[in-house]
């Protein structure tokens, strides 16, 4: 396997070399429809950036170059920083990468358009510098709120989720991002998350409670590490 990035949250903080038009290709399906500018740049060296209205962009703090570059700068979410993107894979030249896809029962907003391109740009520009890349992006198609959806609704609730996922990648077509590597269903996958969940439970880092099962935080010590929480605060 290659490096795995588990991302949930959008990387605002990117900093980003400039990026060719060649990477920027959008769908030719929509060309004839909608019209789409590329708004990907990099800042200058210099104190300021002006812009069309003659306002500036001022340099951003941080301890990252304003000069061109090939380098990939991003926010640890672990750490608090931006760092520079640098690591040993554990197959050359191929970074795997996970980011956490919608729950289907509902149409997506403006939130996830920002959280799937900012993750489309970052795939990009992961293939630009030559990575191969595995990107991963999951859809929650089984879930306690597309049941209770579907209930009120009068529908199958696989058969609401599956419309509203065709309906995010509509969504995705008309933003000009990219298709993941892979797209896992949960419910192509039920067998080996209830193998999966029984593990957890054989390992006592689980526990029932009417019927539903809970992960038991107290069981693993780096609980809090990335959230910044404590167990006293649940």
């Amino acid at each position: 396997m290659g490096t795995v990035f588990k991302c949930y949250k959008p990387l605002f903080l990117t900093r980003f070399s400039p990026i060719p038009n060649s990477i920027l290709s959008v769908h030719p399906s929509n060309l004839k429809s909608r019209s789409f500018v590329p708004c990907i740049g990099s800042l200058s060296s210099s104190q300021s950036q002006p812009l069309a209205n003659g306002k500036g962009v001022q340099k951003p703090a941080g301890d990252f170059p304003l000069a061109p570059t090939s380098e990939l700068w991003l926010y640890n979410t672990m750490t608090r920083r931006k760092e520079l993107f640098k690591f040993k894979p554990r197959v050359e030249g191929r970074v795997d990468m996970y980011v956490c896809g919608v729950t289907a029962y509902d149409l997506s907003h403006i939130g996830h358009a920002c959280v799937y391109i900012t993750f489309d740009v970052l795939y990009r520009y992961l293939k630009h510098l030559g990575y191969e890349v595995c990107y991963v992006r999951n859809f929650t198609d089984v879930d306690d709120k597309i049941i209770a959806r579907a209930n009120e609704l009068g529908e199958d609730p696989i058969s609401l989720s599956r419309r509203y996922c065709e309906e995010f990648h509509d969504d995705m077509v008309h933003l000009c991002c990219l298709l993941p590597s892979v797209e896992p269903h949960v419910s192509d996958h039920m067998p080996q998350i209830i193998d999966t969940i029984k593990q957890i439970l054989d390992n006592g880092c689980a526990y029932r409670i009417d019927g539903d099962v809970f992960f038991s935080v107290d069981e693993f010590p780096e609980y809090g590490r990335l959230s910044g929480r404590k167990l006293e605060d649940n």
